[in-house]
């Protein structure tokens, strides 16, 4: 694998962009060829929203039926009515799509067809002529707009403070059903067959030797490529590890006492475990089990924006924040990027039934066999503690992060532990 420094500034534009997201209205086709299941072409891809599109997600959004403020003073019931006011008055009129889709335009994006499914892809190849090959994958409620400022840390380390060998070459698809990949019409789009096109991608592109990264639906799929034993893969890494011995995840699960054996860190991640599986787990439940029934937010961009949000503690936490006025890293122009990009794609239930898809345990451990890389943040999930992290891979490398990476805008030079 490459630097620490480096690992970290992958990490530091990965964890933070958990915002809000998803699609519905006049939704532009990606650009479209008459390729084949077979066909392997790899074909150039730009996307420009129709003012239609746009107008009409300004109308929606402006048409709100909006309820009565919640009977609390704090967030236990939800999204705080003041709070997606404020997000909705932004997007529908001073929040600008064109200038996120001119940041898209200028990097080179491809389609390309891998088991029937359309996969859409940023490509940027580094200057440096031995950059190694990364392939990184987003999650939910995410995409490939989260990624776009390690880009350039990533292929260009030397104007970043970082050396030559440093730099990858970074290849970032959508997920099947997300962005502008194609949406699956049969079943069996789950992350081990995810992973399989990946791998099919990077050698497609003429990669002899790469890695991967993701976290979230992303670690779900970078682990089932490692599990998959290709050869050209040769390390990965995560910022949402699966650590979690079976008896402390069952008993988090079931909400009991922590053990008593456990450390502080371990004990600090089981509480976080607990407070997951009893505080955020409903929006997880909800598209696994009946996916195709949210039709409201897939019809409602501020229903779209509002489930998306809450869709865990310590994400609503960073994203309200920016719109109660206290902005600290990501900016409103961020969550509404990638809200946007789900809204045009109409994208809400296709990538949503991912969690119907899936039958893996997330946090449990897979045991693979390759190096692997761990960036433990604060505001993850769980903060994977070193001791399960150690057991749980072969050969880990344990990052470890201090508050100020809370933001996107950090960049702090944080060696490895130990």
């Amino acid at each position: 694998m490459k630097s620490s420094r480096i690992l970290s500034l992958l990490s530091v534009g990965i964890v933070t962009v958990a915002t809000a997201q998803n699609p519905n209205a006049s939704s532009p086709s990606p650009a479209k060829s008459s390729a084949t299941t077979d066909d392997k072409a790899i074909r150039p891809f730009h996307f420009t929203a129709s003012k239609e599109a746009v107008a009409d997600m300004r109308k929606r959004i402006a048409a709100t039926r909006w309820p009565e403020k919640e009977t609390v003073t704090d967030k236990s019931q939800g999204v705080q009515l003041a709070t997606i006011q404020a997000l909705a008055k932004y997007w529908a009129t001073d929040y600008d799509w064109r200038k996120c889709e001119a940041k898209l335009k200028a990097l080179p994006q491809f389609i390309t067809t891998i088991d029937g499914v359309d996969i859409h892809f940023i490509h940027v190849r580094s200057k440096e002529k031995n950059a190694l090959p990364m392939i990184i994958t987003h999650g939910w409620p995410g995409s490939i707009i989260e990624q776009l400022k390690i880009i350039d840390p990533l292929t260009n380390p030397t104007a970043h403070g970082g050396k030559a060998e440093d730099a990858f070459d970074v290849v970032i698809p959508s997920l099947p059903g997300y962005g502008f990949s194609g949406k699956p019409t049969t079943t069996g789009w789950d992350p081990i067959r995810i992973a399989r096109a990946w791998i099919v991608l990077m050698k497609r592109l003429g990669y002899t030797r790469f890695v991967a990264q993701g976290g979230d639906w992303g670690n779900a799929v970078t682990e089932q490529m490692a599990l998959l034993g290709a050869p050209e893969l040769i390390g990965i890494h995560t910022n949402m590890p699966a650590t979690v011995p079976p008896d402390i995840d069952k008993a988090a699960f079931a909400g009991a006492p922590a053990p008593s054996s456990l450390s502080s860190d371990e004990k600090h991640a089981y509480d976080q475990l607990a407070f997951f599986y009893k505080q955020g787990l409903g929006y997880a439940n909800e598209m696994a089990n009946r996916p195709q029934s949210i039709y409201g937010i897939g019809d409602s961009p501020v229903g779209m924006a509002a489930w998306m949000i809450d869709h865990d503690a310590d994400s609503y936490a960073l994203i309200a924040r920016v719109f109660d006025g206290k902005p600290e890293g990501l900016t409103r122009d961020d969550i509404l990027d990638n809200a946007t990009l789900y809204w045009l794609t109409n994208t809400t239930v296709s990538s949503a039934r991912l969690y119907w898809e899936s039958k893996l345990a997330f946090f449990a451990p897979k045991g693979i066999a390759i190096p692997v890389a761990v960036t433990a943040f604060p505001n993850e999930l769980y903060q994977a503690p070193r001791s399960w992290t150690e057991k749980a891979y072969p050969v880990p490398r344990v990052l470890r992060e201090t508050e100020k990476w809370r933001t996107l805008e950090a960049r702090p030079n944080v060696e490895p532990v130990g």
